[in-house]
């Protein structure tokens, strides 16, 4: 309870803030992408993790206005990266399951690229496997929304949310990001390694 009363007021008083991870093209060595990653200045506890407080966000519908504000942050940082002749690939941010239960996400987006200004290319909206499927038979629609809306399109945590492939067949989406259970253990485990090879070769 104490958390939920200090969560409705972190939006209104500015501490949240984006941090801005690299993605590194292992070929070239250089950035081909920015993950924006959010952070809860709690007064008196210093940076908190998501881990922590997006799920008493989720709980009280608290996620919707923030998941808002970190679209329409990192737009409008990809705008002014855009603005200085900086090449930084695309901007990547987290789509909650809530978020696309409750509708109106396209609606939402298609205001926040006009608003900030930002080309829907640079873009990149990442959906969990586990709440791409909870969509059920609407996640091929909803999807098809979004690539007509010109953003990309990454499906997150892949190889955990039991997607069927019947559906990954039909799903616009221009890449996966394997989930980090398969990785971690790379190049020592020989059954990861089979694994993170085959979803390769399927991608």
């Amino acid at each position: 309870l104490e958390l939920e009363l200090e969560l409705r007021g972190a939006i209104d008083g500015n501490q949240f803030e984006l941090h801005y991870q690299p993605k590194l093209d292992l070929n070239t060595g250089r950035v081909s992408g920015v993950e924006a990653l959010l952070r809860w200045r709690r007064p008196g506890f210093g940076l908190v993790y998501p881990a922590e407080f997006v799920p008493v966000m989720e709980d009280t519908g608290m996620i919707t206005s923030l998941s808002g504000w970190v679209i329409e942050e990192a737009c409008r940082q990809g705008r002014a990266w855009l603005d200085t002749g900086l090449d930084f690939g695309r901007v990547a941010v987290n789509l909650s399951p809530s978020e696309i239960r409750r509708g109106g996400v396209v609606e939402r987006l298609a205001d926040i690229l006009l608003r900030t200004g930002l080309p829907p290319q640079y873009l990149e909206i990442e959906i969990t496997e586990g709440g791409l499927m909870e969509s059920g038979m609407g996640a091929e629609q909803f999807l098809q929304q979004l690539h007509q809306l010109g953003v990309f399109l990454t499906i997150d945590d892949f190889g955990t949310g039991y997607s069927s492939l019947a559906y990954l067949k039909r799903f616009p989406v221009q890449q996966l990001k394997i989930d980090r259970s398969f990785v971690q253990d790379l190049p020592s485990n020989d059954n990861d390694s089979q694994l993170v090879s085959t979803m390769i070769s399927m991608a």
